[in-house]
């Protein structure tokens, strides 16, 4: 009984942390595990797991910034089409493109890292 009980704790306090990140919780557009929601909806994990995916991406390669742009637009675009009413989501689509957005904003973030590290170099020489 201990265990459940360290286990909920843990749960209700990722929960905690997943609302102050500003994801709204909602159960509908959340992935479920054993009964238990996850800390994030479906498009917030995408986005975790395409960070996770593209910062040592973006590292080990140069990817361009264009190429992270349209990927954080594809989720933008999923949100417009179903605030719009245009076409209802899933969990499944906000999860893959909530994936290509974390992986872009990744390769947008090191390359905004690179870039002012190349300056403050430059600014040394």
């Amino acid at each position: 009984m201990n265990g459940r009980k360290n286990f909920y704790s843990l749960w209700l306090h990722l929960m905690e942390i997943g609302a102050a990140a500003g994801c709204h919780q909602r159960p509908e557009r959340s992935f479920f595990f054993h009964g238990w929601q996850f800390p994030v909806c479906a498009r917030c994990t995408g986005v975790l797991l395409g960070q996770l995916l593209g910062f040592p991406a973006a590292v080990g390669k140069n990817i361009s910034c264009s190429m992270a742009a349209i990927c954080c637009e594809s989720t933008l675009l999923d949100w417009l089409l179903q605030y719009a009413g245009v076409k209802k989501s899933t969990n499944a689509r906000r999860l893959i493109t909530g994936i290509l957005g974390g992986f872009g904003l990744a390769v947008i973030y090191v390359n905004a890292v690179r870039g002012i590290v190349r300056k403050i170099k430059s600014k040394k020489r």
